[in-house]
Protein backbone atom coordinates (compact mmCIF):
# COMPACT_ATOMS: atom_id res chain seq x y z
CA UNK A 1 0.00 0.00 0.00
CA UNK A 2 1.49 3.23 -0.86
CA UNK A 3 1.62 6.34 1.80
CA UNK A 4 -1.20 7.75 -0.25
CA UNK A 5 -3.76 5.10 -0.16
CA UNK A 6 -2.50 4.76 3.75
CA UNK A 7 -3.65 8.90 4.08
CA UNK A 8 -6.92 7.85 2.27
CA UNK A 9 -7.67 5.24 4.98
CA UNK A 10 -6.57 7.72 7.76
CA UNK A 11 -8.96 10.19 5.94
CA UNK A 12 -12.08 7.94 5.58
CA UNK A 13 -11.57 6.75 8.80
CA UNK A 14 -11.93 10.55 10.08
CA UNK A 15 -14.67 11.61 8.64
CA UNK A 16 -16.43 8.00 9.14
CA UNK A 17 -15.80 8.73 12.96
CA UNK A 18 -17.72 12.36 12.15
CA UNK A 19 -21.04 10.38 11.44
CA UNK A 20 -20.06 10.33 7.32
CA UNK A 21 -20.52 7.48 5.61
CA UNK A 22 -18.11 7.70 2.83
CA UNK A 23 -19.43 4.96 0.53
CA UNK A 24 -19.06 7.20 -2.53
CA UNK A 25 -16.14 8.82 -1.46
CA UNK A 26 -14.32 5.66 -0.56
CA UNK A 27 -14.58 4.76 -4.40
CA UNK A 28 -14.19 7.68 -6.49
CA UNK A 29 -10.69 8.64 -4.37
CA UNK A 30 -9.56 5.43 -4.48
CA UNK A 31 -9.85 5.61 -8.07
CA UNK A 32 -8.09 9.25 -7.91
CA UNK A 33 -5.31 7.82 -5.74
CA UNK A 34 -5.12 4.99 -8.23
CA UNK A 35 -4.74 7.49 -11.10
CA UNK A 36 -1.60 9.21 -8.90
CA UNK A 37 -0.22 6.25 -8.27
CA UNK A 38 -0.45 4.95 -12.25
CA UNK A 39 1.16 8.67 -13.15
CA UNK A 40 4.16 7.73 -10.20
CA UNK A 41 2.95 11.01 -8.42
CA UNK A 42 2.82 10.96 -4.53
CA UNK A 43 2.29 14.53 -4.34
CA UNK A 44 -1.46 16.31 -4.56
CA UNK A 45 -1.23 19.18 -7.20
CA UNK A 46 -4.67 20.92 -8.95
CA UNK A 47 -3.00 20.01 -12.13
CA UNK A 48 -3.66 16.14 -11.60
CA UNK A 49 -7.00 17.02 -9.66
CA UNK A 50 -8.89 19.31 -11.94
CA UNK A 51 -7.25 16.48 -14.99
CA UNK A 52 -8.36 13.72 -13.28
CA UNK A 53 -12.00 15.46 -12.27
CA UNK A 54 -12.73 15.73 -15.32
CA UNK A 55 -11.39 13.03 -17.01
CA UNK A 56 -14.94 11.88 -17.73
CA UNK A 57 -14.79 14.43 -21.15
CA UNK A 58 -18.85 14.04 -22.01
CA UNK A 59 -20.14 14.11 -18.18
CA UNK A 60 -21.70 17.08 -17.40
CA UNK A 61 -19.86 19.96 -15.28
CA UNK A 62 -22.11 19.42 -12.57
CA UNK A 63 -20.10 15.70 -11.63
CA UNK A 64 -16.82 17.15 -12.68
CA UNK A 65 -17.32 19.83 -9.53
CA UNK A 66 -18.30 16.79 -7.24
CA UNK A 67 -15.32 14.55 -8.56
CA UNK A 68 -12.91 17.85 -7.65
CA UNK A 69 -14.97 18.34 -4.46
CA UNK A 70 -14.26 15.02 -3.45
CA UNK A 71 -10.59 15.17 -4.23
CA UNK A 72 -10.51 18.80 -2.34
CA UNK A 73 -11.80 17.33 1.24
CA UNK A 74 -9.13 14.72 0.62
CA UNK A 75 -6.32 17.48 -0.52
CA UNK A 76 -7.65 19.40 2.83
CA UNK A 77 -6.62 16.39 4.94
CA UNK A 78 -3.40 15.85 2.96
CA UNK A 79 -1.71 19.22 3.27
CA UNK A 80 -2.34 19.69 7.13
CA UNK A 81 -0.13 16.39 7.30
CA UNK A 82 2.33 17.80 4.75
CA UNK A 83 2.39 21.20 3.26
CA UNK A 84 3.32 20.19 -0.37
CA UNK A 85 -0.05 19.02 -1.15
CA UNK A 86 -1.78 21.34 -3.22
CA UNK A 87 -5.69 22.40 -2.31
CA UNK A 88 -7.19 23.07 -5.39
CA UNK A 89 -9.57 26.50 -5.23
CA UNK A 90 -13.23 26.55 -4.62
CA UNK A 91 -15.05 27.17 -7.53
CA UNK A 92 -13.00 25.88 -9.76
CA UNK A 93 -15.14 24.49 -12.11
CA UNK A 94 -18.13 26.41 -12.31
CA UNK A 95 -21.56 24.15 -12.71
CA UNK A 96 -24.32 26.83 -11.71
CA UNK A 97 -24.59 29.99 -13.21
CA UNK A 98 -21.85 30.19 -15.73
CA UNK A 99 -19.19 32.52 -16.94
CA UNK A 100 -19.52 33.76 -20.33
CA UNK A 101 -17.50 31.69 -22.54
CA UNK A 102 -13.88 33.22 -23.74
CA UNK A 103 -14.02 34.14 -27.55
CA UNK A 104 -9.82 33.04 -27.80
CA UNK A 105 -8.75 34.75 -30.64
CA UNK A 106 -6.14 33.71 -33.03
CA UNK A 107 -2.82 35.58 -33.87
CA UNK A 108 -4.82 36.26 -37.41
CA UNK A 109 -7.73 37.59 -35.68
CA UNK A 110 -5.75 39.82 -33.77
CA UNK A 111 -3.60 41.25 -36.22
CA UNK A 112 -7.26 41.85 -38.25
CA UNK A 113 -8.26 43.67 -35.37
CA UNK A 114 -5.16 46.04 -35.40
CA UNK A 115 -5.46 46.10 -39.14
CA UNK A 116 -9.12 47.38 -38.85
CA UNK A 117 -7.82 49.75 -36.02
CA UNK A 118 -6.02 51.61 -38.79
CA UNK A 119 -8.68 52.50 -40.53
CA UNK A 120 -10.18 54.63 -37.79
CA UNK A 121 -10.79 58.29 -38.43
CA UNK A 122 -7.74 60.94 -37.62
CA UNK A 123 -4.25 58.97 -37.64
CA UNK A 124 -3.98 59.60 -33.66
CA UNK A 125 -7.20 57.61 -32.91
CA UNK A 126 -6.11 54.78 -35.13
CA UNK A 127 -3.12 54.84 -33.80
CA UNK A 128 -4.24 54.73 -30.01
CA UNK A 129 -6.55 51.74 -30.93
CA UNK A 130 -3.60 50.15 -32.67
CA UNK A 131 -1.39 50.57 -29.18
CA UNK A 132 -4.34 49.94 -26.97
CA UNK A 133 -5.33 46.50 -28.69
CA UNK A 134 -1.61 45.23 -29.26
CA UNK A 135 -1.28 45.83 -25.52
CA UNK A 136 -4.11 43.98 -24.27
CA UNK A 137 -2.84 40.86 -26.66
CA UNK A 138 0.41 41.24 -25.76
CA UNK A 139 0.61 41.67 -21.76
CA UNK A 140 -2.73 40.70 -20.77
CA UNK A 141 -3.65 43.78 -18.93
CA UNK A 142 -6.98 45.02 -18.11
CA UNK A 143 -9.07 47.78 -20.40
CA UNK A 144 -9.24 49.86 -17.40
CA UNK A 145 -5.40 49.43 -16.09
CA UNK A 146 -4.50 50.55 -19.77
CA UNK A 147 -6.60 53.71 -19.89
CA UNK A 148 -5.31 54.64 -16.63
CA UNK A 149 -1.69 54.13 -18.03
CA UNK A 150 0.61 58.41 -17.41
CA UNK A 151 3.51 58.60 -19.89
CA UNK A 152 5.76 57.82 -16.79
CA UNK A 153 4.83 54.51 -16.10
CA UNK A 154 6.35 53.52 -19.39
CA UNK A 155 10.02 52.72 -18.97
CA UNK A 156 11.55 52.80 -22.44
CA UNK A 157 15.47 52.09 -21.40
CA UNK A 158 14.04 49.00 -19.73
CA UNK A 159 10.66 48.27 -21.98
CA UNK A 160 8.61 48.17 -18.75
CA UNK A 161 5.28 48.90 -17.98
CA UNK A 162 4.58 49.85 -14.23
CA UNK A 163 0.62 49.53 -13.57
CA UNK A 164 -0.27 51.51 -10.37
CA UNK A 165 -3.66 51.06 -8.34
CA UNK A 166 -4.60 48.13 -10.15
CA UNK A 167 -8.48 46.49 -9.24
CA UNK A 168 -7.29 45.33 -6.23
CA UNK A 169 -5.22 47.95 -5.04
CA UNK A 170 -1.23 46.32 -5.91
CA UNK A 171 1.17 47.99 -8.74
CA UNK A 172 3.17 45.24 -10.49
CA UNK A 173 6.05 45.93 -13.33
CA UNK A 174 5.20 44.22 -16.69
CA UNK A 175 7.79 43.95 -19.16
CA UNK A 176 6.78 44.41 -22.96
CA UNK A 177 8.69 42.01 -25.88
CA UNK A 178 11.06 44.75 -27.78
CA UNK A 179 8.88 44.02 -30.55
CA UNK A 180 6.12 45.60 -28.41
CA UNK A 181 8.53 47.97 -27.00
CA UNK A 182 9.35 49.25 -30.74
CA UNK A 183 5.92 49.62 -31.41
CA UNK A 184 5.40 51.55 -27.98
CA UNK A 185 7.87 54.06 -29.21
CA UNK A 186 6.66 54.64 -32.83
CA UNK A 187 3.27 54.94 -31.47
CA UNK A 188 4.79 57.69 -28.51
CA UNK A 189 6.65 59.63 -31.43
CA UNK A 190 3.37 60.11 -33.79
CA UNK A 191 1.49 61.03 -30.78
CA UNK A 192 4.09 63.70 -29.88
CA UNK A 193 3.95 65.07 -33.21
CA UNK A 194 0.44 64.98 -33.89
CA UNK A 195 -0.59 66.47 -29.92
CA UNK A 196 2.69 67.62 -28.82
CA UNK A 197 0.72 69.59 -25.37
CA UNK A 198 -1.83 67.19 -24.24
CA UNK A 199 -4.75 67.95 -22.16
CA UNK A 200 -3.65 64.81 -19.90
CA UNK A 201 -0.57 62.89 -18.68
CA UNK A 202 -2.11 59.77 -20.03
CA UNK A 203 0.08 57.17 -21.93
CA UNK A 204 -2.69 56.75 -24.72
CA UNK A 205 -4.49 59.93 -25.92
CA UNK A 206 -7.75 61.23 -27.54
CA UNK A 207 -7.64 62.90 -30.68
CA UNK A 208 -8.83 65.97 -28.23
CA UNK A 209 -5.70 65.23 -26.07
CA UNK A 210 -7.07 63.52 -23.66
CA UNK A 211 -7.72 60.12 -21.57
CA UNK A 212 -9.74 57.59 -23.23
CA UNK A 213 -12.97 57.08 -21.32
CA UNK A 214 -14.05 53.47 -21.10
CA UNK A 215 -17.59 53.85 -22.36
CA UNK A 216 -16.18 55.43 -25.83
CA UNK A 217 -13.54 52.47 -26.13
CA UNK A 218 -16.41 49.89 -25.48
CA UNK A 219 -18.14 51.75 -28.61
CA UNK A 220 -15.25 52.10 -30.65
CA UNK A 221 -13.99 47.99 -30.09
CA UNK A 222 -17.33 47.24 -31.83
CA UNK A 223 -17.05 49.00 -34.81
CA UNK A 224 -13.48 47.58 -34.46
CA UNK A 225 -15.11 44.14 -34.76
CA UNK A 226 -17.85 44.92 -37.21
CA UNK A 227 -14.27 46.25 -39.60
CA UNK A 228 -12.83 43.28 -39.40
CA UNK A 229 -15.60 40.54 -39.57
CA UNK A 230 -15.08 38.45 -36.58
CA UNK A 231 -17.83 35.88 -36.97
CA UNK A 232 -19.07 34.57 -32.76
CA UNK A 233 -18.16 30.83 -32.84
CA UNK A 234 -21.75 30.40 -30.96
CA UNK A 235 -24.31 32.05 -29.50
CA UNK A 236 -22.17 32.48 -26.00
CA UNK A 237 -18.90 32.89 -27.76
CA UNK A 238 -19.24 36.59 -29.29
CA UNK A 239 -15.67 38.49 -29.71
CA UNK A 240 -15.08 40.96 -26.87
CA UNK A 241 -12.38 43.86 -25.75
CA UNK A 242 -12.09 41.62 -22.37
CA UNK A 243 -11.19 38.18 -24.50
CA UNK A 244 -7.77 40.07 -25.32
CA UNK A 245 -7.06 39.65 -21.61
CA UNK A 246 -8.24 35.94 -21.84
CA UNK A 247 -6.50 35.00 -24.93
CA UNK A 248 -3.03 35.99 -23.56
CA UNK A 249 -3.55 33.67 -20.14
CA UNK A 250 -4.59 30.74 -22.41
CA UNK A 251 -2.64 31.32 -24.67
CA UNK A 252 1.00 31.28 -22.26
CA UNK A 253 -0.57 28.43 -20.51
CA UNK A 254 -0.96 26.48 -23.86
CA UNK A 255 2.83 27.32 -24.63
CA UNK A 256 4.19 26.04 -20.93
CA UNK A 257 2.10 22.44 -22.12
CA UNK A 258 3.86 22.26 -25.70
CA UNK A 259 7.48 23.34 -24.16
CA UNK A 260 7.18 21.19 -21.05
CA UNK A 261 7.25 23.60 -18.98
CA UNK A 262 6.32 23.09 -14.67
CA UNK A 263 2.47 24.31 -15.85
CA UNK A 264 1.84 24.20 -11.93
CA UNK A 265 4.69 25.96 -10.77
CA UNK A 266 4.02 28.50 -13.54
CA UNK A 267 0.45 29.29 -12.59
CA UNK A 268 1.38 31.46 -9.76
CA UNK A 269 3.72 33.45 -11.80
CA UNK A 270 0.69 34.24 -14.37
CA UNK A 271 -1.65 34.85 -11.59
CA UNK A 272 1.25 37.40 -9.98
CA UNK A 273 1.54 38.95 -13.84
CA UNK A 274 -1.91 39.09 -14.58
CA UNK A 275 -2.71 40.85 -10.99
CA UNK A 276 -5.19 38.42 -9.59
CA UNK A 277 -5.83 38.73 -6.19
CA UNK A 278 -6.49 34.90 -5.87
CA UNK A 279 -4.75 32.36 -8.16
CA UNK A 280 -8.39 30.44 -8.39
CA UNK A 281 -9.14 32.82 -11.06
CA UNK A 282 -6.24 32.04 -12.99
CA UNK A 283 -6.49 28.37 -12.94
CA UNK A 284 -10.10 28.71 -14.63
CA UNK A 285 -7.89 29.41 -17.54
CA UNK A 286 -7.38 25.78 -17.20
CA UNK A 287 -10.99 25.00 -17.94
CA UNK A 288 -11.55 27.57 -20.61
CA UNK A 289 -9.82 25.91 -23.65
CA UNK A 290 -10.66 22.42 -24.42
CA UNK A 291 -7.30 22.64 -25.92
CA UNK A 292 -5.79 23.21 -22.75
CA UNK A 293 -7.54 20.14 -21.11
CA UNK A 294 -6.67 17.97 -23.91
CA UNK A 295 -2.66 18.72 -23.35
CA UNK A 296 -3.06 18.24 -19.77
CA UNK A 297 -4.56 14.87 -20.31
CA UNK A 298 -1.71 14.10 -22.99
CA UNK A 299 0.96 15.09 -20.40
CA UNK A 300 -0.68 12.78 -18.21
CA UNK A 301 -1.03 10.18 -20.46
CA UNK A 302 2.90 10.50 -21.02
CA UNK A 303 3.40 10.42 -17.20
CA UNK A 304 1.26 7.21 -17.13
CA UNK A 305 3.36 5.61 -19.78
CA UNK A 306 6.54 6.53 -18.22
CA UNK A 307 5.28 4.83 -15.64
CA UNK A 308 4.82 1.43 -17.44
Amino acid sequence: MSPLHRRLQEYLAVRRAMGFKMERHEKLLEQFVDYLAASDVSTLTTEHALAWATSPSQSDPRWWAARLSMVRGLAVHLHAVDPVHQVPPRGLIRHGRRRTVPYLYTDHEIAALVQAAGHLSFPLRAATYQTLIRLLAAIGMRVGEAIRLDRNDWDAERGLLTVRGTKFGKSRQLPLHSTATTGMQDYLRLRDRLLPYPHTGALLLSTQGFRLRYERVWQTFHQILNQAELPPRSSAGTPRIHDLRHSFAVATLLDCYRDGTDVQAMLPRLSTYLGHADPKHTYWYLTAAPELLALAAERVDAHEKEAQ
